[in-house]
Parts: structure tokens; C-alpha cells; sequence
């Protein structure tokens, strides 16, 4: 199952590093390219509760291996895009699908694993899966640099191929029995669940580049908030719904996915955030940018494994608040570190930052499965993953946000300091924002004229500008993983014994 979902964590990453040669050979546009990331993500948000459904449905083998063959054909499809006028919509259709398909392979890999250990032992057991599928999330920056400077850049999509034939003999040999619920399919909660979703996320994603004050922007956001509203008042009523709204009543696994909401809003766009100031502030290559993140991940890994120790012998909140408190911490101490332009300098913090996420995922992860109704681990893997996806798009948009802004206001300052009219200085500084914090280039501004030359010469300065505003951003991590100690102090505690699952449950933790 690890091999299965190493294709989608990778996907995650692998192709913002190829973006460059994409968006050359194929000419596609900037706001083009964005799409073909944005499409991705999309997808998975929009998808995820119908591919834990299906996974209870159909049983959870049967949707693996479909989520990976349709995934490995996107990914084929993808790589085998061709030049001209239809280059773009193909692109970004074929990564919806692989999007879909990543939807589909998740939740249903996730309920493979949880069905197969008992539940004295799935801490652990999903530690491991977590902390070896979260870590390949950083492989996809590196294997995309080495992939698009030794091959093509349409290697970074055919690379899951071999990943796939694997995952597919892998799953045949483990002999995974397939434990198909009875009930059917809730079609209009699917589309409405999508709709909600993919209307929500789509907005948090777009606020960058149509802005907060755009109406285009609130009413993506308020329209899918509004559709999702419709959708729990709908499942409300439904005999066998897309998802039973009943596990919220668990107090438990209602904070675990609070607590999940708030970690993600750092965990995802540390990604993006901390390789774009690798690249402009310290002048790194995206291979460099990508080694920076492994400081983060080395802590991550160690700590998931802790943290589902943890799990299994004393419960969730333990885990919850050990690793909540060093997460903040270490992204305060990461903040403050930043303007001192020295990767050297800030490897202890950004480790402790991803101990503290790692502490938390795969414990808060665990614990809300193993309070899953009967054996519906599909659907609240569907929940979960859900949960924490939307939250992911939510710190991309506001971090992005902050960001730009922060941004904006120091390069303005800067260049008015060295004689710039305000107007100019505005205008310029815009321009400068919306090209590094849109993706990582630290090229200076090439041209003869006056601005350009005075730009250039203010690069330096700039580049610190930038790690100031990374400051406000990584500040904003602290604060989210500030307020997921307090949700899991809320946290009844507890670990879930054998006893208390339903027979079922036990069965299928007995059946691997």
C-alpha cells in the first residue's frame, strides 16, 4: 500500500520542479501552468469521500487497484501531451484524472491497512505508513530536478509507471481479502460533496491571483460552503449516505480532526513556502531548495514513529499536545532564523518543526479511523484525508496572501529608500512579488533602463525583504500549531482497546 500511494505524495511536488521546461516547450501560459498544478489538488479534494466510500462499497483492494490504473494511464497521458494549441487543456485534464485516481487509491489503501492490524498495534502500523509516505512528498523535488536535467521533463509523469506495476504485483501477492459492505451508492451526496468542495478549494486557491476583493473569489468560497451546508442537511435524511454524520458525534474524533485541520495548514504549504525562500533568499538551486526540506522531514519521520507509540500505549492526546508544542515552537524559532540567510543555521528548528507535524498526522490520523462506525474505515479515511486537503488549500491561499503582501510593503520600501517615486516603487515591487512568490526565481531584472538597472542593484536587499516576509508566514505556522494544542487538550484521551470495536472491526483486523 506504501508503494500504491508513493505515486500521489510524489505527484504532490514532482512537477512544480519541471514547471519551467512545461511551460518552454509547450508554451503554455503562467496562469496555465498554475492549473496544471491546481487541477491535481482539485480533483483530490473534490473526490476523496467518494473514493472512501467506494472502498466500503466495493471493498478496498478492488478500489486500489482501479485507483492506481487509472492514475498510471493519467500519468502516461500526461507524459505523452502534444505540442500546440490543445497542449494545455490536455495537460490540465489528464492531471484532474490523475487526480481522481489519487482519490480513489488513498482512502482505500489506507482502509487496507487499517483492516489488516489489530488495534493494539495500528498505531505503529500507521506511523510507518505516514512518516514513509509523507517523506516521499520531499523525493518529488529532487527525482523531478534529476529527471527533467538528465531526460525530459515528461519523465516526471512516466516515472509512475514502474512505481505502479509494482504496487499492482504487490497487491496481487499479498492475497488483501476485499470486505464489501451492503448499501448503495449515495450519487447526489457524491455530487454535492464535489461540487462543495471543489467550489471551496477552487477559490482559496484562485485568492492570490483574482484577489480577496474579487467577487469571483467570495462567491467560490461562500458558494461551495454553501453547497457543502446543503449536503449535511441532506445526508441528514439519506438511508445509506456518502457519509454517515454520526462519527462526529464521537468528541474524539471531532478533535482529531480539528487538530488535523490546523496542523495542515502548515504542513502542506511548508513545502512550497520554505523552497521558494531557499531558492530567492538564499540563492539555492531547486535540487539545494529540495536537500532544505529534508531537514524538515528528518524530524518528521523520526517523530511519527514516536508519535504512534505513543498512540498504542497511551492514547491520542498525549501525542497530540507533544507534538503540538514543538511544532509551534519550532516554527517560531524557523521564523526568526530566517533573515539570517544561512541554511546552516536553521536545520535544528525546521527538524523540530517537523517532529512536532509528525507527532501529530499519523496519531490524530489513527485514533479517528479506529472510531470509525462498524467497519466504514473507508469512509472516514474519506473524512480525514478530506479534512485535511481542504485545510491544506486554505494555508496556500492565506499564507500565499500574507505573503505577497508582506512582501509587496518591503520591497516598496526599499526601492523608496534608494530614490524610487512612491508610484514606481509600487509598481515595481507588485511585479517583483508576484514573480518570486508565485515560484521560486531569484534571476535579477534583466533590461537597460534606469529601473531595471536600480532593481538589480537592489537585489540584496530585496532577498532579505523576502525572508522578512517569509517571517509573517512561517509566524502563522506557529500559530496554527499554537491552536491545535489547544483543540487536543480537548482530546478525551484514551487509547481504543480490542474490546471496544464493533465484532467486525475485529474480525478485520484479524483477517491479515
Amino acid at each position: 500500500m506504501m508503494f500504491a500511494v508513493a505515486m500521489t505524495f510524489i505527484d504532490q511536488t514532482i512537477v512544480s520542479i519541471a514547471a519551467p521546461d512545461i511551460v518552454r516547450e509547450l508554451g503554455l501560459s503562467s496562469s496555465g501552468m498554475q492549473w496544471v498544478v491546481n487541477a491535481y489538488l482539485l480533483a483530490l479534494a473534490a473526490f476523496f469521500a467518494l473514493g472512501g466510500r467506494l472502498a466500503d462499497l466495493y471493498g478496498p483492494r478492488r478500489v486500489v487497484v482501479v485507483g492506481t490504473l487509472v492514475f498510471v494511464i493519467a500519468s502516461v497521458l500526461c507524459g505523452c501531451v502534444p505540442s500546440g494549441d490543445y497542449a494545455q487543456t490536455w495537460l490540465i485534464a489528464f492531471r484532474a484524472m490523475q487526480g481522481f485516481g489519487a482519490a480513489l487509491l488513498f482512502p482505500a489503501a489506507l482502509a487496507v491497512v487499517v483492516a489488516v492490524f489489530p488495534v493494539e498495534r495500528r498505531g505503529r502500523a500507521l506511523a510507518l505508513f505516514f512518516g514513509i509516505s509523507g517523506a516521499l512528498t520531499a523525493v518529488g523535488p529532487l527525482l523531478g530536478g534529476w529527471l527533467t536535467a538528465s531526460w525530459t521533463w515528461r519523465a516526471v509523469f512516466w516515472v509512475n509507471v514502474p512505481v505502479a506495476i509494482v504496487a499492482l504485483v504487490l497487491t496481487a501477492f499479498a492475497h488483501i481479502a476485499d470486505r464489501p459492505r451492503s448499501g448503495t451508492l449515495d450519487v447526489p451526496g457524491a455530487v454535492l460533496v464535489a461540487v462543495g468542495m471543489g467550489l471551496s478549494v477552487l477559490g482559496f486557491q484562485q485568492a492570490q491571483s483574482w484577489g480577496w476583493d474579487s467577487w469571483a473569489t467570495w462567491l467560490c468560497v461562500a458558494g461551495g460552503l454553501a453547497v457543502l451546508y446543503v449536503f449535511v442537511r441532506y445526508e441528514r435524511g439519506v438511508r445509506h449516505p456518502l457519509i454517515d454524520l454520526r462519527v462526529f458525534r464521537d468528541k474524539a474524533f471531532a478533535v482529531d480532526n480539528a487538530v488535523l485541520f490546523f496542523a495542515m495548514l502548515a504542513f502542506v504549504p511548508v513545502f512550497f513556502f520554505s523552497s521558494v525562500y531557499a531558492q530567492v533568499s538564499l540563492s539555492a538551486s531547486p535540487n539545494q531548495a529540495a536537500l532544505f526540506l529534508l531537514y524538515f522531514f528528518a524530524g518528521f519521520a523520526l517523530a511519527s514513529q514516536w508519535g504512534g507509540r505513543i498512540l498504542d500505549k497511551r492514547g491520542a492526546r498525549p501525542a497530540l499536545k507533544a507534538g503540538a508544542i514543538p511544532g509551534a515552537v519550532g516554527f517560531a524559532l524557523w521564523a526568526n532564523e530566517l533573515t539570517n540567510l544561512s541554511m546552516h543555521d536553521q536545520w535544528p528548528y525546521a527538524a523540530l518543526a517537523g517532529a512536532g507535524i509528525g507527532f501529530i498526522l499519523a496519531p490524530a490520523s489513527t485514533d479517528a479511523v479506529n472510531r470509525a462506525i462498524g467497519t466504514s474505515y473507508g469512509e472516514v479515511t474519506g473524512i480525514t484525508q478530506t479534512v485535511r486537503n481542504f485545510a491544506a488549500s486554505v494555508g496556500m491561499a492565506v499564507f500565499g496572501t500574507l505573503l505577497s503582501r508582506a512582501m509587496t510593503e518591503n520591497v516598496t520600501e526599499t526601492l523608496r529608500e534608494r530614490g524610487f517615486s512612491p508610484g514606481v516603487a509600487d509598481q515595481v515591487a507588485r511585479g517583483i512579488s508576484d514573480s518570486v512568490s508565485g515560484h521560486g526565481d531569484s534571476t535579477p531584472p534583466t533590461g537597460s533602463g534606469q529601473v531595471a538597472e536600480a532593481t538589480r542593484d537592489a537585489m540584496t536587499a530585496i532577498q532579505t525583504d523576502f525572508a522578512q516576509a517569509n517571517q509573517w508566514v512561517f509566524y502563522g505556522m506557529a500559530i496554527a500549531l499554537g491552536l491545535a494544542f489547544l483543540c487536543a487538550v480537548r482530546h478525551p484521551g484514551g487509547p481504543i482497546t480490542a474490546e471496544e470495536e464493533t465484532p467486525t472491526d475485529s474480525d478485520a483486523g484479524k483477517a491479515g
